[in-house]
C-alpha cells in the first residue's frame, strides 16, 4: 500500500513538474536561506557586508537548479534573520540590517528587506520590513542566487556570529 502511494506521488510530481501552477506553489512554499557570518573582528558603528549563496529546498529537485521558468510576479513576502551559532546571540548587537538579493555573479542586486530600528535587547530573531514593490522574476530563474546583508554593529562582539537569513517568496502561475 505504501509503495502504491509513493508511486502515485512520484507520478503526480512528474506530471505537474512543467505546470505553472505547480511551479508557483513550490516557489511560494520553500524559502531561500543562507548562513552569513559576522566575524568577531568586525568594527562597530560602520557599515559592513556579508554574503552567501541562497539555497532553497526545491532547487535540489531540478536539473539546472531552478523550477521557475513558468512563474511570474515573484515578490518577497517575508524576511527574517535569526541566530544560528551561537543560537542565543542577541541580534540587538546590530543597529541595522539591509538584505539584498542578486544573481550569482552579484549583478542585478535588489534591496528586498531591511530593519533600521533594531532594539538593543531584541533577542535571537528579527523579522525584517520587506520591500515588496520589486518583481524578482529574473532572479528566481537563475540556478544560483546571492544574499548580501549590510549591517552595522551597535556593540563590539566577542564571538563569530553565524546568522540565518530566511526569505519567503510568492509567485503567480
Amino acid at each position: 500500500m505504501t509503495r502504491r502511494i509513493l508511486t502515485f506521488a512520484c507520478a503526480l510530481t512528474f506530471l505537474f513538474s512543467g505546470c505553472s501552477v505547480w511551479q508557483s506553489a513550490v516557489k511560494s512554499t520553500f524559502p531561500y536561506n543562507t548562513i552569513l557570518t559576522i566575524p568577531r573582528t568586525a568594527a562597530d558603528n560602520v557599515m559592513l557586508s556579508a554574503s552567501g549563496t541562497a539555497k532553497s529546498f526545491d532547487q535540489d529537485f531540478n536539473k539546472d537548479g531552478t523550477n521557475a521558468d513558468k512563474v511570474k510576479d515573484v515578490k518577497i513576502v517575508s524576511a527574517k534573520v535569526e541566530a544560528d551559532d551561537p543560537s542565543d546571540f542577541n541580534l540587538g548587537n546590530l543597529s541595522m540590517i539591509k538584505i539584498y538579493l542578486a544573481k550569482a555573479d552579484g549583478s542585478g542586486e535588489v534591496l528586498v528587506a531591511s530593519r533600521t530600528d533594531i532594539t538593543a535587547m531584541v533577542g535571537n530573531s528579527v523579522v525584517l520590513d520587506i520591500e515588496n514593490t520589486k518583481v524578482l522574476d529574473e532572479h528566481v530563474k537563475e540556478p544560483k542566487l546571492t544574499i548580501r546583508m549590510e549591517y552595522q554593529l551597535r556593540n563590539h562582539i566577542y564571538v563569530n556570529a553565524h546568522l540565518k537569513v530566511v526569505l519567503g517568496l510568492r509567485a503567480n502561475p
